[in-house]
């Protein structure tokens, strides 16, 4: 934010709040040390990225960010104020004098065995009474852990969910993307995540389709049952880890507590027999809820800091398949890719023929063994996601050549813009730009 922006803000916030100093900013806000002028208290003040604020609108946003006002919780940092001034949207929270758990990790790179189960278990505790009340958190990670008195405190409770309520479709079309892009987590124990690579696309790779080293294999004290909530937490198959929070803190409190999962494959395959694909519930809770715990079993498990020991031996090259449904046969294009793999690692896209032989988009959770044809996108070429995962593009090329986008909940797709030809596919930018190559 600017020096202009800043002298706005303050003016607009007179008489309520006086900013002493900026602290951070984060992907959805500017962060503010402030003082609370009616109560005499510091407060930490949370600004709305201005381009975020254009495309909510205020009356949506203050109306979902009600939700989180109610929560009740000793490790959930409480929400006290919100509200627009001046085209600002705001909110504030309590100012927690100490550090977050990033920092501490940052400094320290691991804990002991027993503060990281605690603080895990606090986590999880949160996320399980946030759940009980239907609310989700979005966005966990060590900058959202602050500690109190060495207590976690989960900040920012909900306010993922409350800006994407109410940015509804229009969020997708901005380029934002709400919550942490990768899979961040408080973790704690191992010193190294359980996936690396050298760029983004990499480490998708090797989510998808490696197995993570067990945890006792990188620190031997750390308890057998305590390992186990890690590998169970962790399973690449939502239906494989932990149905709720509460499962999880029970595991960590049972020493008896065991997991042993099927003995890992060095060749990853996803398939797709042709048996009807099951829908899951309206609600996307349960999902989450099954995330949320895998977030803190990593918390208990993995670092983001150097290696224990000696550096690994160099890894394996890992084959990956996929194998579409005998209802219809993949094709790809003559001069460019003809599969694309979502952000988040949770769908693919691709190019198939179907019984009409006509050629289409087609698309599978990797939670489901069926794909779907997507309507509208007959003739459809080079796939490609919206950073968000939520929009995928492709080129039409039935009449002319023009770059679309279509959603997965069964709209028509929308024109984007003509291209010259030939084409090579196109990519989806981080501020709603795209860039194709021809």
């Amino acid at each position: 934010m600017s020096e202009s922006h800043t002298a706005r803000l303050e003016s607009a916030l007179a008489g309520r709040y006086r900013i002493e100093k900026k602290l951070g900013e984060g992907g959805m806000a500017s962060v503010y040390l402030a003082e609370d002028v009616k109560h005499e208290r510091r407060v930490a003040l949370k600004i709305l990225r201005p381009e975020l604020a254009a495309v909510l609108g205020a009356e949506r946003f203050l109306a979902e960010i009600k939700t989180t006002a109610n929560l009740q919780h000793p490790h959930i940092l409480p929400l006290f104020d919100s509200g627009e001034a001046d085209g600002f949207l705001y909110y504030v929270m309590p100012y927690i004098d100490g550090e977050s758990l990033r920092e501490k990790l940052d400094r320290e790179r691991q804990l002991g065995v027993d503060d990281a189960v605690r603080i895990a278990r606090d986590v999880a505790d949160a996320l399980d009474y946030a759940h009980r009340n239907d609310i989700i958190h979005r966005d966990i990670k060590p900058a959202n852990v602050l500690l109190h008195d060495g207590r976690p405190v989960v900040a920012d409770f909900g306010i993922a969910l409350a800006i994407s309520a109410a940015g509804g479709g229009r969020m997708t079309e901005t380029g934002l993307s709400l919550g942490t892009p990768h899979y961040m987590s408080p973790e704690m124990l191992a010193g190294q995540p359980p996936h690396t690579g050298p760029s983004a696309q990499n480490i998708l790779v090797r989510i998808l389709t490696e197995t993570p080293r067990p945890l006792t294999e990188l620190r031997h004290t750390v308890p057998s049952n305590v390992a186990a909530v890690v590998t169970k937490a962790i399973e690449k198959l939502p239906a494989d880890r932990f149905e709720s929070a509460r499962e999880l803190i029970d595991a960590l409190e049972d020493p008896s507590f065991t997991y042993v999962p099927t003995a890992p494959e060095t060749r990853a395959t996803l398939s797709a027999p042709a048996t009807p694909a099951t829908s899951g519930p309206a609600s996307g809770l349960p999902k989450w809820v099954t995330a949320a715990t895998g977030v803190v079993a990593l918390a208990v498990g993995y670092g983001l800091a150097a290696l224990i020991g000696p550096a690994p031996a160099p890894e394996p090259s890992v084959e990956f398949t996929l194998r579409a449904d005998t209802s219809h046969v993949m094709v790809s294009p003559c001069c460019g890719h003809a599969i694309a793999v979502s952000p988040q690692g949770d769908r693919i896209v691709y190019l198939a023929a179907g019984s009409d032989r006509v050629v289409r988009l087609y698309q599978r959770p990797l939670g489901q063994r069926q794909a779907t044809a997507i309507p509208g996108t007959e003739g459809g070429r080079y796939p490609f996601f919206s950073p968000d995962g939520e929009w995928v593009g492709f080129f039409d090329t039935r009449s002319g050549v023009t770059m679309k986008k279509v959603r997965f909940d069964g709209a028509a797709p929308l024109a984007v813009t003509t291209i010259p030809a030939p084409h090579r596919g196109a990519s989806w930018g981080d501020v709603g730009q795209f860039y194709f190559a021809h």
